[in-house]
């Protein structure tokens, strides 16, 4: 084995984000990319069949977490159960707005996201109004970047929109 896992569990709500954990994880013996962690843990439930099944079912819980695709180089991931981002050790807690803009931006390094997309993904609708909105998540979220020392920072694309850049 190359020092990858023998089952690699990705999970992604875009059907492209998906297509980039398959490329991700494709040197792994095996892999399945779900659309939640709701999925993936009904599909554990159900691999693991009754006789793995614990007497207290309660003491047993699934820890199976939402990961960027870039997350095996960088170490950073969003837990969406739980509305946390980890780095390395530490975590931090994100309100439902900044962890849907963070799913965005994680979810593609690099990319610049418009702010009109940024809008309908993260608020569900076109309408943009000043932006001050948007402008005010990603103040925050850059707080809770750096007090958690992640080496990325968010960029403005002045006219166009945000990125997320990784050190």
């Amino acid at each position: 084995m190359s020092g990858r896992p023998s089952l690699a569990i990705g999970i992604a709500s875009s059907a492209s984000h998906r297509r980039r954990l398959a490329e991700l994880f494709g040197g792994s013996e095996a892999v399945l990319i779900v659309s939640s962690v709701d999925q993936a843990r009904r599909f554990l439930g159900v691999a693991g069949g009754p006789a793995a099944a614990p007497a207290d079912a309660a003491a047993h819980r699934v820890a199976v977490t939402a990961v960027a695709p870039t997350a095996t180089a960088t170490a950073l991931s969003i837990d969406s159960d739980r509305r946390v981002l980890r780095w390395r050790n530490r975590e931090i807690g994100l309100t439902p707005l900044e962890h849907d803009l963070l799913r965005c931006l994680v979810g593609t390094p690099g990319h610049t996201w418009t702010h009109r997309r940024l809008h309908r993904e993260v608020w569900g609708t076109e309408r943009l109004g000043r932006g001050s909105d948007l402008h005010s998540v990603v103040r925050r979220v850059r707080r809770k970047l750096a007090r958690l020392g992640v080496p990325a920072t968010i960029d403005a694309v002045r006219g166009v929109g945000f990125r997320l850049a990784l050190s």
